[in-house]
């Protein structure tokens, strides 16, 4: 089945008129014509399976074909908090953690974070790119729900907004190469009769987390953990957390 995001609004209209760019996608990538149906989805949870009934030129005309279907969000809410990497593999790390079911990606810019946004454009561009590739990544993986990509924040903002939430009911476990880093396992163990609404993951850049900063998120309010023997790629660590934590309360 074809699928196509859309604003809610337009979603849940009788009749939906696409512009000419709006439609461009359907037209030249999928090449919708006259009665071929595709599924609408706006990112919030709804879905629509729509039929194609008029196509032009100058954009396309769709109609419902079945009532908007509402899908429940996920069980635990998934936070990543994730330094930004290097352009291809920070894409990457957008694409896999939308297909593994994050609700939010926080990108992060930490001591050694290689990538730096010179200004506010910059920032701004980026983060249209890394929403553009979640979009993607949410129509290819059939999910309804669309996670939050936020602007780039520095480490510091990170650290309070780990701090704002509480610690008792919303675990936030951060990559770990530390000596007292505990296996995520054990440190799962506390948590497991909770089902918490809302987990976080924090993985540092490519040259990890500056001793300093390590104590400051743990000081914020997470909980180190170690990834195993292997010492992985910040993007790798990205996907194993969201892998573990999906797994356990997806």
């Amino acid at each position: 089945m074809h699928r196509h995001h859309i604003e809610t609004e337009k979603l849940l209209l009788p009749m939906l008129t696409l512009a000419k760019e709006e439609a461009r996608h359907l037209q030249t990538v999928l090449r919708l014509r006259m009665n071929d149906e595709v599924e609408l989805f706006d990112g919030r949870g709804v879905t629509v399976l729509a039929r194609v009934v008029s196509a032009e030129r100058n954009g396309m005309t769709l109609s419902p074909v079945a009532a908007p279907v509402r899908h429940a969000p996920h069980t635990c809410k998934l936070v990543l908090f994730v330094c930004v990497s290097k352009a291809k593999r920070m894409d990457w790390t957008v694409e896999k953690a939308v297909e593994l079911g994050a609700s939010q990606i926080v990108p992060v810019i930490s001591a050694r974070t290689i990538v730096r946004l010179d200004d506010e454009d910059d920032a701004e561009g980026k983060t249209e790119r890394w929403t553009r590739i979640a979009v993607e990544a949410a129509r290819q993986s059939g999910t309804a729900w669309l996670p939050e990509v936020f602007a780039p924040v520095t480490f510091a903002e990170a650290c309070a907004q780990i701090r704002a939430q509480d610690r008792a009911t919303t675990p936030t476990f951060v990559a770990a190469l530390s000596p007292d880093a505990i296996p995520m396992k054990q440190a799962l163990t506390k948590w497991r009769s909770q089902n918490p609404a809302t987990a976080g993951w924090f993985v540092g850049p490519e040259g990890d987390f500056t001793p300093e900063e390590l104590q400051q998120v743990i000081a914020a309010g997470a909980i180190p953990v170690s990834l195993g023997r292997q010492i992985l790629r910040a993007e790798t660590a990205a996907i194993w957390g969201l892998c573990v934590l999906g797994a356990e309360w997806g």
